[in-house]
């Protein structure tokens, strides 16, 4: 299993470090390619609990979020979220009672949720944008990763044993240190940034990689499944893979916009 995950990551780490890169419509593309995927994984976990959002209407609203993202930036998010609905409610009314405000309202939350990928293009958009979705991707990682080796090597008491049972206050500790580690090693890369802002964003930016696992490890839990999809080796799916960056990017674009850059 480990090595699977070493050798996805030898895959996947250069491909989204280019797509970081290059940005523009490169990122734009890549993005939009993830919120696919993480559509069909999140309607499918639905479908495991007798809940059937079409795939269509979460793929089509995702999207839009994203190209509503391209041409307003977060401007145009509130707009485009209130167009969503509108539309799932009109679909509600015509479609009744094949499409059920139950299915509308699994159908908005699979929308909301794989629409936080955004987060991941209009992070390049902020001023030196490549620096804050490198330290984005870097803080998430080694948060991941040491939480991951956290909770293996000491991990006894369980954080949220309803949600996963294998997830431990020792990995979530973990989760914490190895953010702020990032967090560290950008303030000697780029003396520049504000040290105290950037420490203390290192450490909510642990929370947040913490709390975007158990968001998707409730999904999962009440699907009865243990990964959200296959798609990557040794990983699972793409929810499962990009599951705390959903939380962190919106994090990280928020308070840079607001506390940084501003």
């Amino acid at each position: 299993m480990l090595g699977h995950r070493i050798l996805s990551a030898l895959v996947g780490i250069p491909l989204f470090i280019a797509a970081v890169w290059y940005g523009n419509l490169f990122l734009l593309v890549f993005t939009g390619l993830l919120m696919v995927l993480a559509a069909v994984e999140i309607v499918a976990l639905f479908q495991r609990i007798n809940l059937y959002p079409p795939h269509g209407l979460a793929i089509l609203g995702s999207l839009f979020l994203l190209g509503s993202s391209y041409l307003y930036r977060d401007a145009g998010l509130a707009g485009a979220v209130a167009l969503v609905l509108f539309i799932i409610l009109i679909f509600m009314v015509f479609l009744y009672p094949a499409f059920s405000p139950v299915e509308g309202a699994v159908t908005l939350l699979a929308i909301l949720y794989t629409g936080l990928f955004v987060y991941i293009y209009l992070l390049r958009l902020l001023p030196d944008g490549w620096v804050w979705l490198t330290f984005t991707l870097v803080g998430t990682w080694s948060s991941d990763t040491v939480a991951y080796f956290a909770g293996k090597s000491w991990g006894r008491r369980q954080l949220a044993p309803a949600l996963s049972p294998g997830k431990t206050v020792e990995g979530a500790l973990g989760s914490i240190v190895g953010s702020i580690l990032a967090a560290v090693a950008f303030i000697i890369i780029y003396p520049f940034l504000p040290r105290g802002l950037l420490l203390l964003l290192g450490l909510l930016l642990g929370v947040a990689a913490i709390l975007g696992d158990l968001v998707e490890s409730a999904f999962k839990r009440q699907a009865g499944v243990k990964d959200a999809g296959d798609i990557i080796p040794g990983h699972g799916g793409i929810l499962d893979r990009f599951d705390s960056m959903l939380f962190t990017a919106p994090l990280v674009y928020y308070y840079v916009g607001m506390f940084i850059i501003s």
